[in-house]
């Protein structure tokens, strides 16, 4: 499977975007996908995951009730939805698919986008 995400940019505080990754090469909807971010100086975290379905959801703290994370398996596509942005928020976003929602909030992943910068700016 191969993942390609976009939608990242320059934003100020306060403002929202929408990434995207869209999945080739396997069956999309047979996989639980995430998105990770990672800061400079930091390690890389789980910021959501959604089910094959999309029935269930995870959040990081951090992000919950300004995130929000969503799939359409017709177009092999996950988004994540940010509003609020904060500089906090500042970080190489990843996507990644694996099999088990547990897999995914242990930092696992089967398969890995190339990453999109979200640089918020105060």
């Amino acid at each position: 499977v191969q993942l390609q995400a976009s939608g990242g940019g320059l934003v100020q505080a306060g403002d929202s975007l929408r990434l995207s990754c869209v999945a080739s090469g396997g069956p999309f909807s047979s996989y639980v996908m995430g998105w990770f971010r990672q800061a400079p100086g930091k390690e890389r975290e789980l910021v959501a995951g959604i089910s094959w379905t999309g029935d269930s959801t995870y959040y990081a703290d951090s992000v919950k009730g300004r995130f929000t994370i969503s799939r359409d398996n017709a177009k092999n596509t996950v988004y994540l939805q940010m509003n609020s942005l904060k500089p906090d928020d500042t970080a190489v976003y990843y996507c990644a698919a694996t099999r088990a929602m547990s897999s995914l909030i242990a930092g696992l992943g089967n398969y890995w986008g190339q990453g999109t910068l979200v640089t918020v700016s105060s």
